[in-house]
């Protein structure tokens, strides 16, 4: 097996992923299908149940985009129940500090490196050398998306079996009293968010992002991210039907969540 996304970020490439969160497999599926290095399967805010979650890493499996999951919180069984059932990236939401980091990286891997526990299920699928192979073939990504965890972002991604961030530009905004929707005119998040990349310059750690789209990914790459969300299954499907009713002169509806 070879986790072609961890390929790429090693090489210093940047990766381009689309994220899903409908819990739907068919959605899935097409995301996995159009071709880019990844489908992140938020398993935080999305609308999966675990049963749902291995459905979709089966419709990814066969479309040969590599699988990365956001774990709901830091916890060394959700960890490693994503990672028996298959999946080579794992972000962490909400790591604000380096015993947060090793927290989540202990869970990455067995014994010695960490301390993933023994056993795994579907994730059989990738050969009898399985555990012989994965420490080397998972990566972990820990979003960085709050004010504490930037003031500690180099302790964080110095941490051992971190390799690489995350940023969760929303949440950032939050913890420095900005609406997420403001964030593109503040020179505050601007500030925060350059400080993040260099300290995963510092450390040689990749450095990733939760982006607006294609023309921000792009310019964020341009910089130095490298592990980058340009979609996601919602917003295409939403996009697509405001999009439509503009054209057909209806005005949309106010009260949309998205």
């Amino acid at each position: 097996m070879k986790n072609q996304t961890l390929v790429k970020l090693r090489a210093g490439e940047p990766v381009y992923g689309f994220a899903a969160g409908l819990g739907s497999t068919i959605a899935t599926e097409a995301l996995a299908a159009a071709g880019l290095d990844f489908v992140f399967l938020d398993g935080q805010h999305g609308s999966f149940g675990m049963d749902r979650i291995i459905d979709c890493l089966m419709a990814i499996g066969v479309c040969g985009s590599d699988a990365v999951a956001r774990v709901p919180v830091n916890d060394f069984t959700w960890i490693g129940r994503f990672l028996d059932e298959g999946c080579l990236g794992i972000v962490v939401p909400m790591v604000n500090t380096a015993d947060d980091a090793k927290k989540a990286a202990d869970a990455m891997r067995f014994p010695p490196i960490g301390t993933r526990s023994w056993g795994w299920g579907r994730a059989a699928r990738y050969g009898a050398n399985y555990t012989d192979v994965i420490d080397n073939e998972v990566f972990l990504a820990v979003q960085i998306e709050t004010k504490t965890a930037v003031e500690n972002a180099e302790a964080i991604l110095s941490t051992p079996g971190v390799d690489g961030c995350w940023v969760g530009p929303s949440d950032l905004a939050l913890s420095y009293g900005l609406h997420p929707r403001d964030r593109f005119k503040s020179e505050i998040h601007a500030e925060a968010v350059e400080k993040i990349l260099q300290a995963c310059k510092n450390t040689g750690k990749f450095a990733g992002y939760c982006t607006s789209g294609p023309q921000e990914a792009l310019a964020l790459a341009s910089r130095g991210f490298q592990f980058l969300t340009v979609g996601s299954d919602a917003g295409f499907i939403l996009n697509g039907i405001a999009q439509e009713m503009a054209e057909l002169g209806v005005e949309p509806n106010k009260q949309r969540a998205y």
